[in-house]
């Protein structure tokens, strides 16, 4: 069983940056692989970023460039750096692991990038 928590979102203004961090109960040493992906109201689930756990990493097209994934192991967390941020990034991000061939969901964290 794995509990995602995410934290981190806000309001910002466009060309900023905020940092978003979901914390892992248990080790995440062992979780294949860990997603963001977000959501804006009406629209489809976007996958934003991924990591794996030999460390390769994964972008959605519109945020390539701007958006960095990372994972500490020892503070069962993994990151997303989001730079020059833009209204259009405005959406509830999540984040997800996959475990043992199962899906973990967090309850998300609202970004929103306006003026």
């Amino acid at each position: 069983q794995v509990q995602l928590v995410e934290s981190g979102g806000g309001l910002v203004q466009p060309g900023g940056s905020l940092r978003l961090s979901c914390a892992a109960s248990g080790s995440i040493f062992s979780i294949n692989a860990m997603d963001w992906y977000r959501q804006v109201p009406g629209k489809q689930l976007e996958l934003v970023a991924a990591i794996r756990s030999g460390g390769s990493t994964g972008y959605g097209d519109s945020v390539k460039g701007r958006f960095t994934i990372s994972r500490d192991n020892a503070k069962n967390t993994v990151y997303l750096q989001m730079n020059s941020l833009k209204p259009e990034d405005t959406a509830i991000y999540y984040c997800k692991a996959i475990h043992g061939g199962l899906e973990y969901w967090g309850q998300g964290t609202q970004v929103t990038v306006s003026s």
